[in-house]
């Protein structure tokens, strides 16, 4: 069964894009909250992209640190459950709702992000001035990165562009949890940041080659949405395949960009998914099939 998507739901779509691609404005703290997701590990909501919280025997790591001015509140959920000091700092990819907040931990602290983040982190005013630079990656890597040892160790994969260029999915594997950052923000058509090398055409085959290559995991924290599972990441990757495939017959049957947004059908599985980006996405698509 098909579900048609009707032009009205899905005009709200390149400002908000733009917008979350750049680096943001001053933002006042926002109301943050902590979950536990395994053991010494913490999921902490609010303030832009979710982060994650990893106690280790010498400090703590944290996943991606929200729009600017939260760096305090980050610290002040991680006191609720450990004293010890944030280590290091992995940033998923560059944009300003996961990395807005590196500068406001203490020095020293190690930042860990994919070749192709670090070069786009580099372009950021935030990072630029000598004070900045002292936050961008020290540690990069190009296709996987094992970082500590033994039941702490993490890993961090890239499957190649999406929602941009450099993001990464890191990996918990004796927690058997994985953060997607922004590649898995939430259920729906994803910001597909095409300035920072995401890309719609690779976007699908990089979730499918993410679902084939990394085993055992059970929990997901997506960018921004609630606590999930493996099988939600694998159904969102069977989301973008057909997202993908229902643009290229409409290139294909010669519709325009703005046709195929206002007809575009997908498996009903994902009805509850939500495209108020989906004009976007389609017009993302459309340039890649008509290359």
């Amino acid at each position: 069964m098909k579900r048609l998507f009707t032009l009205a739901g899905l005009l709200v779509a390149g400002g908000l894009s733009l917008a979350l691609t750049q680096t943001p404005p001053q933002q006042q703290p926002a109301s943050l909250a902590i979950e536990k997701v395994r053991d010494n590990l913490y999921m902490i909501t609010g303030g832009g992209g979710n982060t994650a919280a990893f106690i280790t025997a010498k400090g703590v790591v944290v996943v991606d640190t929200k729009l600017p001015n939260n760096g305090a509140g980050i610290l002040e959920k991680i006191k609720t459950v450990s004293n010890k000091p944030v280590t290091m700092i992995i940033n998923t990819h560059t944009h300003g709702d996961h990395v807005g907040s590196n500068k406001e931990f203490s020095l020293p602290v190690e930042v860990v992000a994919q070749e192709n983040c670090k070069a786009s982190m580099e372009k950021m005013p935030a990072f630029q001035s000598e004070a900045g630079k002292k936050y961008l990656p020290s540690k990069t890597y190009k296709d996987k990165l094992s970082v500590l040892k033994g039941k702490e160790r993490i890993d961090l994969y890239y499957f190649g562009r999406g929602h941009t260029g450099g993001d990464s999915i890191i990996v918990f594997p004796a927690l058997k949890v994985a953060h997607t950052g922004d590649l898995f923000a939430a259920k729906g058509a994803p910001i597909i940041d095409t300035n920072n090398g995401g890309s719609a055409i690779e976007y699908p085959k990089t979730l499918a080659a993410a679902a084939a290559k990394i085993k055992g995991i059970e929990s997901v924290i997506p960018g921004h949405s609630p606590l999930t599972n493996w099988k939600a990441f694998q159904e969102y990757g069977a989301f973008m395949r057909a997202f993908a495939d229902a643009v290229q017959a409409g290139v294909k049957a010669g519709k325009t960009a703005d046709e195929i947004t206002a007809s575009l059908k997908l498996p009903d599985q994902f009805k509850d998914y939500q495209m108020q980006r989906a004009k976007a996405d389609v017009a993302a698509f459309y340039a890649d099939f008509k290359k």
